[in-house]
């Protein structure tokens, strides 16, 4: 008895040498594996990156990923490992086989964290088929022949409208969220010219004008939650879903809520009210193409958020800057007094296209890489690196590869001073210039209504150059000096508000 008492304390001594020693092993031979065997040893990166994908993920969840690994390249050069199995390249050169030629490299399994209710969407789907069915049903209204057509009226009435609370919002002497007046503009367009149906974000501008908000949004909270869902992009699926699931419930959100359910029930009830047979809405055509209610109302929801928070951004940033550079926004004013562009396409006007260029290039929307995995025939790619040398790195089949618009924005070989707000350098822009400005993504899975937030964003800065709104105004709050993102997928601005105040006469 006592013998067998001695085995059973000898193997239960054993079993606990072995749990512990186990893992410790097992992660000393992956951390091994990584460093020194691993197809992607002998591209340049940090060991702290290389060993474990958590130095990424950590990055992505504090929201300075594009400034972090931007200090890599210029440390490592253009081609940088930032995960054991993730490359991020800042050379431009990489953009059109990464994301253009022969259709570009599939998206990765992260975008699934951004379906929608368990739905792909046109915007998360990896499957081209199952994207395709969807895109091809609404693609045309997206044309910028339908958009002048169909669209131009609606968009320039949705301006005139928000001109007019910007001015009376200015003379309350109070500061004017800016942000906030792109989403509600931008918000307005999108469901108006799509959905058949304004929201009424423009609207809720007017009806707040005497309240302590004069700039609130009912769908702000819907926004800024799935701006939040980006700090997760880069994790497992699996991951990404449990904390999607315990979140809410361990910090649970009235407003968020509120905010949720205001938007579901307009999207269910623009889809309810469908006529299959006339209507030409982008509903409608989802129906029409075999696409269920539910199914639907989700892509219109996921079509709100993502019209509503870059545009608001990208025109957020373009009234900040044009308010901290009052020779900038004289140019433009004086371009627009011109009697012979009275009548003219704003996208044909050489400096309010530079203003608006050089707007979605300094905005960051956008700012992180937009990973793509490499075929299985593998990718192979040549850069320069810092010692002038010319390296060429073989990927294998299944690398997560890609580019991210911070780099190439900011890139000073490509935009000399390019923290400066410069109109005039896209009057004669290089080939490089063109071919690194990628604010909407590149190829067949660039945005799919680009076309439509350019010309929200041309036809206001159009009408913030005629009404001389900006006149008096300058930077204040949190973004006095500078706009400030957490570089999530979709940037977060901290306080959700790009804020300018006017000058009293």
């Amino acid at each position: 008895m006592g013998l067998f008492a001695d085995l059973l304390a000898i193997a239960a001594e054993e079993s606990l040498k072995i749990l512990l020693v186990a893992p410790l092993a097992t992660l000393s031979i992956y951390f091994f594996f990584n460093i020194f065997l691993h197809p992607l040893r002998k591209v340049p990166g940090p060991w702290k990156a290389t060993i474990s994908p958590l130095w990424l993920w950590y990055h992505s969840y504090i929201g300075d990923e594009t400034t972090s690994i931007e200090a890599l390249h210029r440390f490592y050069g253009p081609v940088v490992r930032i995960g054991p199995n993730d490359v991020d390249i800042s050379d431009g050169a990489a953009l059109a086989p990464i994301y253009s030629e022969k259709g570009g490299f599939l998206k990765t399994t992260c975008y699934s964290n951004f379906d929608f209710d368990g739905h792909p969407t046109i915007f998360s789907a990896l499957d081209p088929a199952h994207r395709a069915l969807r895109s091809k049903a609404v693609v045309s209204m997206f044309s910028p022949a339908s958009i002048r057509k169909e669209g131009d009226q609606i968009l320039r009435s949705c301006v005139d409208r928000l001109m007019a609370h910007i001015e009376n919002a200015a003379a309350s002497g109070k500061p004017v969220n800016m942000l906030n007046m792109g989403r509600c503009l931008a918000l307005d367009a999108v469901t108006e010219y799509l959905l058949g149906k304004t929201y009424g974000g423009i609207a809720e501008l007017e009806a707040s004008r005497n309240t302590r908000d004069s700039s609130s949004l009912s769908a702000s909270e819907f926004v800024d939650t799935f701006v939040a869902v980006g700090r997760f992009f880069l994790l497992p699926n699996w991951i990404f879903h449990a904390l999607e699931w315990a979140l809410p419930k361990l910090f649970p959100d009235q407003k968020v809520d509120q905010s949720m359910e205001l938007v579901t029930k307009f999207c269910d009830q623009v889809v309810a009210e469908a006529d299959l047979e006339k209507d030409q809405t982008y509903q409608a055509r989802l129906l029409r193409a075999g696409i269920s209610e539910e199914e639907a109302a989700v892509q219109c929801m996921d079509l709100m958020f993502a019209g509503t928070d870059s545009t608001g951004m990208n025109f957020g940033a373009i009234c900040w800057h044009l308010a901290q550079s009052p020779s900038i926004y004289q140019k433009l004013k004086d371009e627009l007094a011109l009697p012979e562009v009275s009548q003219a396409d704003p996208q044909t006007l050489p400096y309010l296209r530079g203003v608006v260029r050089e707007g979605l290039r300094m905005s960051m929307a956008n700012p992180t890489r937009l990973p793509r995995v490499v075929p299985p025939s593998g990718f192979t790619f040549a850069s320069k690196m810092p010692s002038g040398e010319t390296m060429t790195f073989e990927f294998p089949g299944g690398t997560w590869i890609g580019c991210a618009p911070f780099s190439l924005h900011f890139n000073d070989a490509v935009f000399p001073n390019p923290h400066e707000f410069q109109p005039e350098r896209w009057l004669e822009p290089s080939e490089e210039m063109l071919r690194d400005a990628i604010p909407f993504g590149l190829g067949p899975r660039q945005c799919i209504a680009r076309n439509l937030a350019s010309s929200e964003l041309f036809w206001a800065v159009r009408a913030l150059g005629i009404s001389g709104v900006l006149d008096g105004a300058r930077t204040t709050g949190l973004m006095k000096d500078g706009i400030i993102v957490d570089e999530w997928f979709n940037s977060k601005v901290p306080g959700h508000a790009i804020e300018l105040i006017w000058e009293s006469s």
